[in-house]
């Protein structure tokens, strides 16, 4: 067997505005979002072996390696889709925090589809491969197509839209993790009292007018994680104080993201975060794809 290795780039995400609408009878709960992909990203190689099986390495020591990992279930689900059968040996280089609201899991399998697909030939559409990505999560079909979007549904029915001027983001996730579920599972749909402007934003970026798209930044999960965790609400604020154009939480948390117009700024805030709240994962990068 011929060895076929590639690597590529897995990018996190944000959520530009994130809103919840109901909560479904099956229980999942139906979201109008605006995603948007940074530069921050995981590396993954991918190298075809002679074993029939599915091997992951990475140099975090946080992340399961075996079936619960999201890598795996990527490629199982592309190989009872296609029928392929060849050993894969996966080695993820992670950057992207851990259970930060960032997508990482997602990105990571994203990432996973489109290379085994590359590796076997391109058997799948882009289409097909949307659709059967939502079966490892619904961020997952997001996650392939990168950029700007509206998501909408569970979060598997997507519109592409125009890229956002460029603008320097300051990531900033504090030492601590959130789950998802339990965010979700304490929201209160029928009681929020404020959903962000969603279409509003979507006009604002197609307009190219980056102040509308930060004008009307917004998450209702917000209203979950900061009383759980304030150190949210207490970052965002100190991202203000130094020069932020407007500052959210990322998904459910708890990583924080801040829009800047000036690098020198964005990177002096960097600063301020790490040393105030003793954290490492700070980073300055952008809009990306």
């Amino acid at each position: 067997m011929t060895v076929k290795k590639i690597t590529k780039e897995a990018h996190a995400k944000i959520n530009l505005g994130l809103d919840v609408l109901r909560k479904r009878e099956d229980g999942y709960h139906e979201v109008k979002m605006i995603m948007q992909t940074i530069g921050l990203c995981d590396t993954l190689t991918f190298e075809m072996t002679e074993e029939n099986d599915i091997v992951i390495e990475s140099d975090s020591g946080k992340l399961p390696l075996d079936e619960h990992n999201l890598i795996y279930k990527a490629a199982r689900v592309f190989f009872e889709e296609t029928g392929q059968a060849f050993g894969i040996k996966i080695f993820l280089n992670k950057r992207i925090p851990i259970a930060a609201g960032m997508a990482g899991g997602s990105t990571d399998a994203a990432v996973t589809f489109l290379a085994l697909n590359e590796i076997s030939g391109q058997p799948l559409s882009m289409e097909k491969l949307l659709e059967i990505s939502v079966k490892v999560g619904a961020d997952v079909p997001y996650c392939i197509m990168g950029g700007t979007a509206l998501s909408e549904g569970i979060g598997e029915i997507l519109t592409k839209l125009p890229a956002v001027l460029p603008a320097h983001v300051l990531i900033a996730k504090p030492n601590l993790d959130v789950s998802t579920a339990f965010v979700y599972k304490n929201l209160k749909v029928s009681k929020l009292e404020f959903h962000p402007d969603i279409d509003g934003m979507r006009q604002a970026i197609e307009n190219h007018e980056l102040k509308g798209v930060t004008d009307r930044m917004g998450n209702v999960l917000e209203t979950v994680t900061i009383p759980a965790y304030p150190i949210i609400g207490d970052m965002k604020k100190t991202c203000m104080e130094n020069g932020a154009v407007n500052a959210l939480m990322s998904g459910s948390g708890p990583t924080v993201f801040a829009i800047f117009d000036d690098l020198k700024q964005a990177e002096l805030a960097a600063d301020v975060i790490r040393e105030k709240y003793q954290i490492e994962e700070v980073y300055v990068t952008g809009f990306w794809g």
